[in-house]
């Protein structure tokens, strides 16, 4: 396994768990968005997703890392970027996330410990302290940020799902390569 420079940066727990992670979980209002909600008369209107993240998803994926979203709203435009960035395991809807946590393991025969999940408030507790790495969003709450492995320095919406996606890729000795062909 190859060790980028970028991979020096991080402590080797924090590695250790990152290289571990099979699958990668998101949630979306506050990690894949910034949090804002946009309401016109038919309901939500709009979210806004950032380029950065959605690249970050994908590269992660060309290198083995599945991901997966589960989030307590429900609305098609995440089901839209979902299908963008070729995401297969979407639960929405979900109160309670243990429930659809439990389905995503079985569906995919991993552990809880292969998987990662990225989070910004309460909500995300009951799956996120069941993972093997543990992430929070730099503007998360105070509860989840105290339990995570590693908390971005990016806010929710504007990066932070790159930085997991980068970090996650380097601890697995892939950034490099991840940045090869743009750098040809």
């Amino acid at each position: 396994m190859m060790t980028s420079a970028f991979a020096s940066t991080f402590a080797p727990a924090i590695l250790a768990k990152a290289a571990a992670t099979r699958l990668m979980i998101f949630d979306v209002d506050g990690v894949l968005t910034d949090g804002g909600l946009f309401y016109g008369e038919d309901g939500e209107s709009v979210k806004r997703f950032n380029a950065l993240d959605g690249h970050g998803i994908k590269m992660m994926q060309q290198f083995g890392v599945a991901a997966a979203i589960i989030t307590a709203r429900q609305s098609p435009f995440v089901l839209r970027r979902a299908n963008d960035l070729g995401i297969a395991h979407v639960f929405q809807g979900v109160h309670d996330k243990r429930l659809a946590f439990g389905e995503l393991l079985k569906h995919t025969g991993l552990q809880a410990a292969d998987c990662g999940y990225l989070g910004d408030d309460i909500i995300d507790l009951p799956v996120l302290t069941k993972v093997g790495f543990k992430a929070c969003v730099a503007n998360g709450h105070r509860e989840v940020k105290s339990r995570c492995d590693y908390v971005t320095a990016a806010i929710g919406g504007n990066g932070a799902v790159r930085e997991v996606c980068d970090l996650v890729l380097a601890a697995q000795g892939n950034y490099e390569a991840a940045l090869a062909p743009y750098l040809a």
